[in-house]
């Protein structure tokens, strides 16, 4: 492979959209679940209520956006980079959402219940509209392997300095206990993420693009899908046992990588003594569990071309589950192994889930060849997939603050009463448990579920 110092101007188009989106989503998945329930002192009700109502918005909007994306005429919904474009703006206003308190509030208030459910459910809407249309030009710009390593390349790289807004984060708002700092540095990311983005809108142009207006030029643009062919479409997507095997592992992979970004800084805090690890070094260890992910990856470009995704994920997962053995009995009391085993278990979680585009751009491949469609059903193959496995972000949260719950974690962060300290061993231990066990269950249920997988030799049809 010749290395060429000229930008591939598709990929980078296309990476710039990872770079708003990965500036914003990693502050947003990180540090939600402290401010609510740390500094805005949500009750474990309200919690609950309003994921639940989230999970059924997360999963019911992307098949719905899927749709019209696929089958509308509107330039701003079918044409991936002008959904990109218009959505960006207002994606970057939900991102806001969290870190603007509409009042003081008190202990366990409704509000504060009803603020979680609005900013949940319009960031993920939006951020639905934008990275679906992404998706769908991952596999529509080119249909090449070797093409498709490239975007996943640059892609990776973008990922990389946008996941640095963690650390950055963390360093100008010592990890958000100077919140005005914080308030100040999202607006910031706000701003450039939108830029990056409409980056994107003008100049990712996918190959499909040139064709839709030479159709619609000529007069014989196709008539809207109805409900019963979508949902006959759909069907015929559920069929396909390699997309069935895909959706239930990245189901489990998007429960674990939902704990990882969520409850790493919780399980940090509590289970390693501040004077073993300075604020300064954490910030440093919470970017990297962010960063560290996308040079992970780029280092496994020449793996990704030789054996194929499908071997690289399935080797990543037995690295988590035998590490997740040892740190279990290792113990607790090592500091620095316990938290090296966060950060090496964060990154490999995120580094195998940002290859997941690969395998569903093959899916996309095989159903546009098996059924011998006009136009690949890109966006409405990517929006099933998460119909599915969207609803694992709001279970994961859900699971973990119910069993902190029941070990004192809500008297833990009650700044007011100061309950006896004794109390919180028992917290300290099922934090540790929930550490190492829900990694290696997870793992195992993968390795299970992801061996059938036949997809495995894409990379060599498509090395020519």
């Amino acid at each position: 492979m010749k290395l060429s110092l000229a930008l591939h101007r598709p990929a980078l188009a296309y990476s710039m959209t990872t770079l708003g989106a990965g500036m914003m989503n990693s502050i947003f998945n990180f540090y939600y679940v402290k401010l609510f329930l740390n500094r805005y002192k949500i009750s474990e009700g309200a919690f609950h209520q309003a994921q639940v109502v989230f999970m059924i918005w997360n999963a019911i909007n992307d098949p719905l956006f899927g749709y019209i994306q696929d089958n509308s005429k509107t330039g701003f919904c079918s044409i991936r980079r002008h959904s990109i474009l218009y959505g960006a703006p207002f994606y970057a206003l939900a991102f806001l959402l969290p870190w603007f308190p509409w009042k003081d509030y008190t202990e366990g208030e409704w509000l504060s219940g009803v603020h979680l459910l609005i900013a949940l459910c319009v960031f993920d809407g939006l951020l639905t509209f934008v990275l679906l249309a992404q998706c769908a030009l991952f596999a529509e710009i080119s249909t090449r392997h070797e093409s498709r390593l490239q975007l996943i390349k640059y892609n990776q790289i973008a990922s990389l300095l946008g996941s640095s807004s963690i650390l950055f984060c963390g360093l100008v708002s010592d990890n958000m206990e100077n919140f005005p700092s914080f308030q100040t540095f999202t607006v910031f990311v706000a701003v450039l993420s939108t830029a990056c983005m409409c980056y994107t809108g003008v100049f990712g142009i996918s190959q499909y693009e040139q064709q839709e207006k030479l159709v619609e030029s000529s007069g014989k643009s196709e008539t809207s899908l109805s409900w019963a062919a979508v949902l006959s479409l759909t069907k015929q997507i559920l069929t396909q046992k390699n997309f069935l095997l895909f959706v239930s592992m990245n189901f489990f992979q998007v429960f674990h990588s939902t704990f990882c970004s969520n409850f790493m800084i919780i399980f940090a805090d509590n289970l390693i003594p501040k004077d073993a690890l300075p604020s300064f070094v954490r910030s440093i260890m919470y970017g990297a569990g962010f960063m560290f992910p996308q040079l992970l990856v780029l280092s496994s470009h020449s793996l990704l071309s030789s054996i194929g995704y499908y071997k690289v994920i399935l080797y990543a997962f037995y690295v988590e589950a035998i590490s997740a053995v040892l740190m279990l009995l290792t113990g607790p009391q090592h500091f620095y192994i316990l938290a090296a085993f966060l950060i090496t278990n964060m990154v490999l979680v995120h580094a195998t889930f940002s290859v997941f585009n690969l395998p569903l751009a093959d899916i996309v491949d095989a159903d546009f060849a098996n059924y011998k469609r006009k136009s690949p059903l890109s966006s409405m193959v990517f929006g099933t997939n998460a119909l599915f496995t969207k609803p694992a972000q709001s279970l994961a949260p859900m699971f973990v603050v119910t069993i902190l719950n029941q070990y004192g974690y809500e008297q833990l962060t009650n700044k007011v009463d100061q309950p006896d300290p004794n109390l919180f061993v028992g917290l300290h231990d099922a934090m540790f448990y929930l550490t190492c066990i829900v990694p290696l269950c997870i793992t195992i249920v993968q390795i299970i579920i992801w061996t059938p997988y036949s997809i495995r030799n894409s990379h060599v049809a498509n090395a020519h």
